[in-house]
């Protein structure tokens, strides 16, 4: 398979749901050659059915395994000329639990998936980004990135992480004219959120309850603007500043917030 150089291509990590699907279903809408990676193999299927196997690649794809990861960018690569227009990090998983009382194998879970796999795929993806005129490095970290969210610590340890790297990366990859930014999304419904947070979303403000199609769209205005960190919604900005300047009383805050989930 393979498709002109003037076609602009995304390869999505997780594309099989939620976030990872909208944004794969939004590119392929507006004329975009998309590369659909995920363990979910009957996910790609249903999305490969709906948006047509001519508008790209759907194959399994454990982010953790360099060699699977090296091996499913140069087949991309073989399909869209060398090119990479958007390389859009988005797998992850959450799994809630104190941090003293998770399993080990648990906490490693999260760890490789949410962090390692999204290195795993940024050294990938980094030679055909750097061929290609305007690309974005993206990397799909959370509100849990702005202050440490208790319950899902480990989760919220590395989407701190993924900011770190993206603040990095984006001052590195400009030495070839990459560019990295990150999304910072609050509640959005997906399968990743648990059921108590979605019945418990306010009706408006920044932690009300989001579609993942709000997320994809975000995406496709972040290649096309220029900004380093991407919060969904906008309003959650302010958390950030709050975050900053009172990281106290923040923290007070989400501690009355989990004293209550835990009621």
């Amino acid at each position: 398979m393979s498709q002109s150089n003037d076609r602009k291509s995304i390869f999505i990590t997780g594309a099989a749901s939620g976030m990872g699907l909208a944004t794969a279903k939004l590119f392929a809408s507006r004329g975009w050659f998309v590369g659909a990676y995920d363990l979910n193999v009957a996910g790609l299927n249903s999305l490969k059915a709906e948006i047509g196997e001519a508008c790209g690649i759907f194959a399994a794809l454990d982010v953790t395994d360099p060699a699977a990861f090296d091996a499913a960018m140069a087949s991309f690569g073989q399909a869209t000329g060398g090119t990479l227009d958007l390389m859009f990090s988005n797998a992850g998983i959450a799994l809630a639990g104190l941090f003293d009382e998770m399993a080990w194998a648990d906490i490693m879970k999260i760890v490789s998936i949410n962090f390692l796999g999204v290195m795993i795929g940024t050294r990938a993806a980094v030679p055909l980004l750097r061929v290609t005129p305007g690309a974005l490095c993206l990397i799909n970290s959370s509100s849990s990135a702005i202050f440490g969210t208790a319950g899902i610590a480990v989760y919220s340890a590395t989407k701190h992480a993924v900011r770190g790297l993206t603040e990095a990366l984006s001052i590195e990859f400009k030495r070839f004219g990459v560019r990295a930014s990150d999304l910072l999304p609050g509640l959005i419904d997906t399968p990743i959120l648990s059921d108590s947070l979605r019945s418990q979303a306010p009706k408006d403000g920044m932690w009300r309850l989001l579609q993942p199609v709000d997320v994809a769209e975000t995406v496709w205005r972040a290649y096309h603007e220029d900004r380093l960190h991407w919060y969904v919604p906008e309003e959650l900005k302010e958390f950030d500043l709050q975050a900053v300047r009172h990281p106290e009383a923040v923290r007070e805050e989400r501690t009355a917030l989990l004293t209550m989930m835990g009621e």
